[in-house]
C-alpha cells in the first residue's frame, strides 16, 4: 500500500495555517485538479481527490488535533478519516468553486432577503453646537422601495411572471463530475419570476432614488472627527430585506476665540502693560457669555487662569470641563513723543525691583558668560 503524503504538503501550507489558509489551499488546488478541467486524466483527478482527503481532515478541528499529534496512523485506528468520505459540510467552499466553473454568486446571496447599503454624510456644525448639542435635519439622497408598484417592479396592473426555466424556484441543478449544486437561475437572477412590462418609475428595479429629510439629534459634547451612526436610515434592503444605517461624521467648525482640548477649552486675552501692571478686571469671553476675571497687579504675559466649569460637558453627561485663559500683555505702538518722553522718565526711574523677572534674566546671562 503506498504510503501518504503528508496532509501540509499536500495542500502546500506550513502546520501553523489558519483555517483560511487551509480553505484558500484547498479551493487553489481544486481548481487546478478538478475533472471536470482535466478530462481523461488519472493523476489529476488522484490528486483531486487527495486535495479533498487533506482538506476534510485539517478543517475539522478534533481530527486536525488527532492528525498532528499522530499522524495518518492515529487517524486510521480511531476510526477517524479513512478513505475518500462524504462531501457534507462543504457547502461554502463547493459554491465558491462553482462559482468559478459556472460564473456567478452563490444562490444563497442571491434569494435572501438582502440588507441595504449603509450611506454616509459630513455635518458641519459650530462650536457651540457641539458643545450644547443640537438638532438637525439632514438631507439624504437614498434608494427606497417603488410607491408606484410597491416594490415588486411590475408595471401597476400588471404581475411578475413565473421563470420558466426554474420554474419559480429561482435556482437550477448544476453538476461538475460527481458533484452537484445549486446556483441562482440566470433567466431571473435567482428570483423565481421575472418582469414583462416593467415599472415605468423605477424601470423594473423595485427601488427609486428620492431624497429625505433626516431628524437628528447631535448630542452636547461631539468633537472634530466623532461618527454618529443612526441605525435603519440607510439604503432599502432588496428582497424585503431591513435598511442599511446611516452613518454622520461631524465636522466643527474653528471658532473665532476658543480652541479645544478634551472637555476643556483655551481663549486668549490680551491687556495692556499698564493693566497688567496696576491689575485690572476684564471681561472674558465663555460658552455661556462674558463673564468678570479679576487680573492681579504684576501679572506677566502668558499667565493663565483657570475658569470652573465653563468648559464642555462629556459626551456621557458625566462632568463638565474647564475654560483656560492666558493672558497676553501688549506692547503699544504707535506712540506719540510725549509718550515716548514719558516711558523714557518710566525707565529711568525703573530700578530692579520694578523688573524683576528681567534683572533675573540678566544676572543669570551674565554669570553663564563669566565661565
Amino acid at each position: 500500500m503506498a504510503t501518504k503524503r503528508d496532509y501540509y504538503e499536500v495542500l502546500g501550507i506550513p502546520r501553523l495555517a489558519t483555517v483560511e489558509d487551509i480553505k484558500k489551499a484547498y479551493r487553489r488546488c481544486a481548481l487546478e485538479h478538478h475533472p471536470d478541467r482535466n478530462p481523461g486524466n488519472k493523476r489529476a483527478e488522484d490528486k483531486f481527490k487527495e486535495a479533498t482527503e487533506a482538506y476534510q481532515v485539517l478543517s475539522n478541528p478534533q481530527q486536525k488535533q488527532l492528525y498532528d499529534q499522530v499522524g495518518h496512523e492515529g487517524l486510521a485506528s480511531s476510526g477517524g478519516f479513512s478513505g475518500f468520505q462524504s462531501t457534507a459540510g462543504f457547502g461554502d467552499i463547493f459554491e465558491d468553486i462553482f462559482e468559478d466553473f459556472f460564473g456567478g454568486k452563490g444562490a444563497r446571496g442571491r434569494q435572501r432577503p438582502q440588507r441595504g447599503n449603509d450611506l454616509q454624510v459630513r455635518l458641519d456644525i459650530s462650536f457651540e453646537e457641539a458643545a450644547f448639542g443640537v438638532e438637525k435635519n439632514i438631507e439624504i439622497p437614498r434608494e427606497e422601495s417603488c410607491t408606484a408598484c410597491k416594490g415588486d417592479g411590475a408595471k401597476p396592473g400588471t404581475t411578475r411572471h413565473t421563470c420558466p426555466t426554474c420554474h419559480g424556484s429561482g435556482e437550477i441543478l448544476a453538476s461538475s463530475g460527481f458533484f452537484s449544486i445549486s446556483r441562482p437561475c440566470n433567466r431571473c437572477q435567482g428570483q423565481g419570476s421575472f418582469v414583462e412590462h416593467p415599472c415605468h418609475d423605477c424601470r423594473g428595479t423595485g427601488r427609486v432614488t428620492v431624497k429625505r429629510q433626516i431628524q437628528t439629534r447631535i448630542p452636547a459634547g461631539v468633537d472634530n472627527g466623532l461618527r454618529l451612526r443612526i441605525s435603519g436610515e440607510g439604503e432599502a434592503g432588496a428582497r424585503g430585506g431591513p435598511r442599511g444605517d446611516l452613518y454622520v461624521d461631524i465636522h466643527v467648525k474653528p471658532h473665532e476665540f476658543f480652541t479645544r482640548e478634551g472637555r476643556d477649552i483655551h481663549c486668549e486675552v490680551p491687556i495692556s502693560f499698564v493693566q497688567a501692571a496696576l491689575g485690572c478686571e476684564v471681561e472674558v469671553p465663555t460658552l455661556s457669555g462674558a463673564t468678570a476675571l479679576k487680573v492681579p497687579a504684576g501679572t506677566q504675559t502668558g499667565k493663565i487662569f483657570r475658569l470652573k466649569g465653563k468648559g464642555i460637558v462629556s459626551l456621557n453627561g458625566q462632568g463638565i470641563g474647564d475654560e483656560e485663559v492666558r493672558i497676553l500683555v501688549e506692547t503699544p505702538t504707535h506712540l506719540s513723543e510725549k509718550q515716548k518722553d514719558m516711558l523714557k522718565q518710566f525707565a529711568e526711574l525703573s530700578g530692579e525691583k520694578v523688573n524683576p523677572i528681567s534683572n533675573s534674566f540678566v544676572q543669570k546671562a551674565k554669570r553663564l558668560f563669566s565661565k
